[in-house]
């Protein structure tokens, strides 16, 4: 993706930082012996403060939300690290997760991790990092006896059984979502049998099995009698891993089959993170902390550099060019794509620096070796593991038929509720106390319904995002409160009286999910709103008026009604006045006369009946959670276009046009889109590393897996809605034969490449695989 800094047509633009470790907390409570940040060679922890304050904090999230603006950046990766993060507890928790997803969210999205030694966990804390949407990864090594080897306290006790209920407790159903995996430092003097055994009982999602630190100064530790006992170690565990149909995601062994994609220790991707230290420094890789004192270092901080300048540090520079960055030996090796010459940090050496192989090379190949050769599983394809979470199973798997039930769309739309109420609680903590507040509190208990009809109101999270943004809460003004127009939406929909300091821009109030009211005088700053039974009372210092509510008409007397569409089962708001509609990354249209606003209503109404009759399945789903549509502007260089936008769930926007066949067809496309994003939200199905690309029929450049994941959802409907109009035989429909054949082998295609691009985690994987299975179950015919 071209960035916003590199001048048009250069010939290799840069590319952005995606993934960051932010060291929130600089000391532990273990004192693991293996731990590269306290027990190698480097010891710059010492001059550290010992936690990140918040003025740290927020020149780092300011710099990382600026530099995913200016790259574009879809996602960007963060973990909370330390030392040992959960020191912070639980307030000093929440202020960094406010700060981070606040300041960072409305330009890209925050995928937040963290990874802990678990000795602190406890319920508080796993209700903080579900709400704030964190994956906690735990640090584990296995059996009590490998995991004391190392992991223990300063007086020597064991820390086994802390970490023991802290896996526990994410294993929870309500804690679940958070639940990352494990992370297992490997000693081959431990029984790889026992530390399989021990990490599968704990059932994580996936498990990181990392080689211990080492450089060819300080060479891991190996027996006299064996040549390579990493790789026989690991090789044990792999083929026990295959025997048993691979009941869990191992990311060492994923990552090293051919096509397997890389991690930061094996591949040829370019380096693609940065720390920031306690104190605002940005530093490179942390595993170079085992090399040398002062070998992370880059000489830039938060405060005075920005992450394009930490970025361009000679130390990251090298790390970018892939295979001609690594050594003569590395680069005429057969399994080089695949190694990547390994760790950055395993091969360092005095004197000619990390210009060698890695010190584990020849356990690589002999692992390599290992998986190359040994047989794998009898199975026609390979199987994705198991979900560990049965409600994400269930969810999911109603999902890959491609309509999703009435019970798993109410999940979707309960939990993107979710989002926007934490967003609003971000909102209230940047804000502080006001009676809009209050009144939104009081109206939660007394009148619940109505509050949860207009938080749920498609728009109110982009609003709530773009107010976050670190632009908008520069700007002075009672405009920056988005507070009391969903109290006094919230307020007129229960009939609850109120009085409030409205904000109006343009002499516009906009009040979600209902209308704008236009006042006569064209002003901004704030007016007094009185809910009066079927009116409101304006009053200000240019107006004083009362608007009646309830006249039945669309625009009258300063009430500009929201337009509304009857559709079966209910009424689809016909979007042209909020104005955070405005999200789709393309004009929207400007607020519709009433003859084009009645044109658009009558074409919706009928497209929805052609769902009904061609995959009435799909029209169930559209009428389980799509509210709103918003109308995009005429563009006669592209006439038909739609959109949806990920923060707006329950709308979608297309170009008003006068054909309800294909408006039909819209609906169904763009909703799939709408289901998978929120699904997206909740899980992981895409592989978070970047930059691997999959080509597809229906595109001509390579597209990003989680593109080709919303592309092969969306064009498995679209295919069923094609296949029953070539069933049906009408003659309007001529080309329905052509098109069904058409979008089933883009969609075939399509998974077909996912599930062979080694780019999904296990839930995608099973996501995909049983949407390739209702493809094929359908493939004669519409179901």
């Amino acid at each position: 993706m071209a960035c916003r800094c590199c001048p048009p047509g250069a010939v290799r633009p840069c590319q952005g930082i995606s993934q960051f470790v932010l060291k929130v907390h600089s000391r532990c409570d273990l004192s693991c012996d293996h731990c590269y940040v306290y027990q190698h060679a480097d010891q710059t922890w010492r001059d550290r403060p010992v936690r990140m304050s918040a003025d740290t904090v927020r020149a780092t999230a300011k710099r990382i939300a600026e530099h995913a603006r200016v790259h574009d950046l879809p996602v960007v990766h963060m973990v909370l690290h330390g030392g040992e993060p959960l020191l912070l507890g639980a307030a000093g928790l929440r202020e960094v997760l406010v700060e981070l997803r606040t300041t960072i969210t409305p330009w890209a999205r925050l995928d937040l991790r963290m990874q802990t030694n678990g000795v602190l966990l406890d319920e508080e804390l796993c209700r903080l990092l579900v709400e704030y949407d964190v994956r906690v990864g735990v640090s584990f090594d296995g059996d009590r006896t490998a995991n004391d080897r190392h992991r223990v306290f300063a007086h020597g006790g064991s820390s086994h059984d802390q970490v023991r209920q802290a896996l526990a407790l994410l294993r929870h159903p309500d804690h679940h979502p958070s639940y990352a995996g494990i992370l297992c430092t490997i000693d081959i003097r431990n029984d790889p049998d026992r530390v399989y055994e021990a990490l599968l009982a704990e059932r994580p999602p996936r498990v990181d099995l990392l080689l211990p630190h080492a450089t060819w100064d300080r060479p891991p530790a190996r027996p006299d009698t064996a040549g390579t006992p990493y790789a026989d170690w690991l090789g044990r565990i792999y083929r026990r891993w295959v025997d048993e149909g691979r009941p869990l995601s191992i990311r060492l062994f994923e990552a090293l089959e051919p096509g397997g994609g890389g991690t930061e220790a094996f591949g040829l991707a370019p380096a693609d993170v940065l720390v920031v230290e306690a104190d605002g420094s940005w530093e490179q890789v942390d595993s170079l902390k085992t090399a040398y004192h002062g070998a992370a270092d880059t000489g830039f901080d938060v405060f005075g550099h920005s992450v394009d300048e930490a970025r361009q540090h000679p130390g990251v520079a090298a790390r970018q060019d892939g295979v001609d960055g690594l050594c003569a030996t590395c680069r005429s090796c057969p399994v080089v794509d695949r190694c990547g010459g390994g760790l950055y940090a395993h091969r360092w050496r005095t004197g000619s620096g990390f210009d060698n192989p890695s010190v584990y090379c020849a356990d690589l190949l002999r692992l390599i070796d290992t998986m190359d050769t040994y047989p794998p599983v009898e199975l026609p394809t390979r199987q994705p593991a198991e979900l560990a979470d049965p409600l994400a199973t269930e969810l999911l798997d109603d999902l890959a038929t491609g309509y999703g039930s009435a019970h798993t769309l109410d999940l979707l739309a309960a939990t993107q509720l979710s989002a926007t109420r934490a967003l609003l609680a971000g909102w209230r903590e940047r804000s502080g106390p006001t009676a809009a507040w209050e009144l939104l509190v009081d109206l939660d208990e007394k009148a619940p319904e109505a509050l949860r009809a207009v938080l749920a109101h498609p728009f109110v999270r982009p609003w709530l995002v773009h107010r976050l943004t670190p632009s908008a809460r520069s700007g002075a003004g009672p405009a920056s409160d988005p507070l009391p127009a969903l109290a006094l939406a919230a307020a007129l929909r229960a009939g609850a009286p109120a009085t409030l300091d409205v904000p109006v821009r343009s002499g516009v109030i906009t009040v979600p999910t209902l209308g704008s009211l236009v006042l006569p005088v064209d002003v901004d700053g704030t007016v007094e709103v009185t809910v009066l039974p079927g009116a409101v009372r304006v009053r200000g210092d240019h107006v004083a008026q009362t608007v009646v509510l309830d006249t039945g008409e669309p625009e009258a007397g300063g009430w500009r009604a929201t337009h509304r569409v009857p559709v079966p089962g209910g009424q689809l708001l016909l979007e042209d006045g909020d104005p955070y509609r405005d999200c789709y990354g393309q004009p929207v249209a400007p607020r519709l006369e009433r003859s084009a606003a009645r044109a658009v209503s009558r074409t919706l109404a009928e497209a929805w009946r052609v769902v009904e009759r061609d995959v009435p399945v799909h029209a169930a789903a559209l009428a389980g959670g799509l509210r709103a549509l918003v109308p995009l502007a005429p563009d006669q260089k592209r006439p038909l276009r739609s959109a949806t936008a990920r923060d707006a769930f329950g709308a979608i926007a297309l170009t008003p046009v006068a054909d309800p066949e294909t408006v039909a067809v819209l609906l169904v496309h763009e909703w799939q889109h709408v289901k998978l994003g929120a699904a997206l939200d909740l899980y992981d199905l895409v592989d978070p590393e970047p930059g691997h690309r999959i080509r597809v029929p229906w595109r001509p450049d390579p597209r990003p897996p989680e593109g080709v994941l919303q592309g092969v959802y969306a064009h498995l409907a679209v295919t069923r809605v094609w296949q029953a109009r070539a069933a049906a035989g009408r003659p309007a429909h001529g080309d329905a034969v052509a098109y069904a054949a058409r979008f089933l082998t883009w969609t075939r295609e399509g998974a077909d490449a996912l599930l062979a691009g080694r780019s999904l985690t296990a839930a995608g994987e099973r996501f995909v695989g049983r949407m390739r299975q209702a493809l094929e179950e359908t493939a004669a015919g519409p179901g």
